[in-house]
């Protein structure tokens, strides 16, 4: 007898468990955000900005990607100087992130021993005369020989962080303005600092002071290999 009422027990509970519900689901998980998100929404700024054919793709993503992950930046601004084009062109934009429009784009001038009318050659050593690669932060202002200028803080160690006893800062120059394309078919060169127009430099400098993120790009592999904010390093 006490056979059969398990029996029909063991039966008769699954079943109670389909009419009712009662049993426990596992709850579905939950979809985290992929790699490619990320990246299709970096390609829809890029496209938004209209920077097709204007700045490298390349040097727009690793721009974005760093600007996200540098937390003590203060400003939502990004300038992107992008050394895969020559001096002749357009190659520093500075872009407000959260309206998502670029508020600058401009000639700079590169350090005189990084190349001709295209940086190659880079250097983090005071006496090189050559520019940096990779993040700075924006510093404060100050008015030096160059007038209007602005401190940069290089991030990046081995490869930028002695930006500020170098004193590589962003000023205006006579040697950065359009007219020297003119007459001497390139941009004049700076002794490392990211010169700019001297019509342009206030308000850039304004726009971008008080700890703003600026990345100076290259299409420089061993860069990318060291860099600590693209590539980090996995903690000992």
């Amino acid at each position: 007898m006490h056979k059969t009422i398990l029996i029909l027990i063991s039966l008769f509970i699954p079943a109670l468990f389909v009419l009712t519900g009662s049993a426990s689901v596992e709850p579905a998980p939950t979809l985290q955000p992929t790699e490619d998100a990320s990246i299709d929404s970096c390609e829809m700024l890029y496209e938004k900005l209209h920077l097709d054919s204007v700045v490298s793709r390349r040097a727009f993503r690793q721009a974005v990607e760093g600007y996200k992950k540098i937390e003590q930046r203060r400003k939502d601004i990004l300038t992107l100087i992008d050394f895969s084009k020559p001096s002749t062109e357009q190659r520093l934009f500075v872009i407000d992130m959260k309206a998502k429009q670029v508020l600058f784009a401009t000639v700079v001038s590169h350090g005189k021993n990084s190349g001709g009318n295209y940086a190659t050659s880079f250097s983090n050593e005071e006496g090189s005369l050559k520019s940096s690669l990779g993040f700075y932060l924006t510093g404060e202002t100050y008015k030096g020989r160059n007038g209007y200028s602005l401190i940069l803080d290089g991030l990046e160690k081995g490869i930028n962080d002695r930006a500020r006893q170098r004193a590589i800062v962003m000023h205006g120059a006579a040697y950065s303005n359009p007219s020297v394309i003119r007459a001497n078919g390139r941009l004049g060169r700076s002794f490392g600092c990211p010169a700019v127009p001297q019509a342009l430099s206030r308000p850039i400098i304004d726009a971008i002071k008080g700890g703003s993120v600026l990345y100076i790009y290259a299409p420089i592999p061993e860069y990318l290999a060291q860099s600590s904010i693209l590539t980090p390093r996995p903690h000992a």
